[in-house]
């Protein structure tokens, strides 16, 4: 069954819109494939990350969800989740530790095993590993009013970029499919007009190819039979011939020389000038005395008279 070019554009469509909203899920740390439960705790002071790991005994079971500050506490609410087969107590203690010098930090739940089981949406209390984060929190109420207030004040920041960036409400998601779905359109409306404008003009095309393909072979075999007619041998003699020529234009140029002689000797252009009249003379007379020329022979001599101007005119 042959598939027609719409239902292609169609498929190529959604997939498209189905790869974007995957990937933005993906840069905000959800995964849309897989259940999980959220719980949350809080610390006071960041030192996570969004997608940061939450452990159990080593194993990752989730990740941190979100983080936000709370103005009326002064804490940071952190909301993870986890895989729903996990079960542990409501007692349990959730563990900011560090991960390494250059991995961050992670939490890990630390399952108390007695008491009511935690569900979903459950607050659970918290606790800092002994390290680097904990001599920060012990020298934290040593430091001065002003440095608190500017840690605040970034933490405040980092939150409010963090609503930013993340927005979880649908209505974000729907703008932003909606702007792709429109950017699609025109991409799919400058693809027609450009197949229609093609298509219009297939015969112009073609022929365009046909007629540079053509000139193109013709070049090729100019070419060749320029090649094997010897044009540098041509060129060659050419070159021989414009030296020679230019050999008997110097010959004629100079005044010792026969023909430079016979252009530069006002004798004998005055000579030349002199016999040429009498020519002239010779002829008219001819002409205006046929008679004297037909009787060469006869002893009766017919004497000469100078042409009148009106006859030489």
């Amino acid at each position: 069954m042959k598939v027609s070019r719409e239902v292609k554009t169609a498929v190529l469509v959604l997939s498209g819109i189905a790869l974007f909203i995957y990937l933005f899920s993906y840069l905000k740390g959800e995964d849309l494939f897989t259940n999980t439960d959220t719980y949350y705790t809080q610390f006071d002071y960041n030192a996570l990350s969004m997608s940061s790991a939450v452990t159990v005994k080593g194993n990752k079971v989730g990740k941190v969800e979100d983080i936000k500050y709370d103005f009326k506490t002064g804490k940071t609410i952190v909301s993870f989740s986890v895989n729903p087969q996990l079960e542990f107590s409501k007692n349990s203690i959730i563990r900011l530790y560090e991960t390494g010098i250059m991995g961050g930090n992670a939490l890990a739940i630390v399952n108390a095993y007695d008491g009511q089981t935690a569900k979903p949406g459950d607050f659970i209390q918290s606790e800092v590993q002994p390290g680097l984060i904990t001599s920060l929190r012990k020298n934290f109420s040593g430091l001065s009013a002003d440095l608190d207030s500017s840690i605040r004040t970034a933490d405040t920041l980092m939150s409010n970029l963090n609503t930013l960036v993340i927005d979880e409400s649908s209505d974000g998601i729907k703008a932003t499919i909606a702007e792709l779905n429109e950017t699609l359109r025109a991409f799919r409306s400058l693809s027609i007009s450009v197949q229609g404008m093609v298509k219009q003009n297939e015969n112009k095309i073609a022929g365009l190819l046909e007629n540079f393909e053509n000139t193109s072979s013709n070049l090729d075999s100019l070419t060749l039979e320029l090649k094997e007619a010897g044009l540098s041998k041509t060129v060659a003699n050419l070159d021989k011939t414009l030296i020679a020529l230019q050999d008997v234009i110097g010959q004629v140029a100079n005044p010792d020389g026969t023909i430079g002689k016979l252009l530069n000797d006002d004798a004998l252009y005055n000579n030349l000038e002199s016999a040429t009249k009498e020519l002239e003379l010779l002829l008219l007379d001819i002409k205006l005395h046929p008679a004297r020329y037909r009787r060469i022979l006869s002893k009766k001599e017919i004497p000469y008279e100078e042409p009148t101007e009106d006859q030489m005119n």
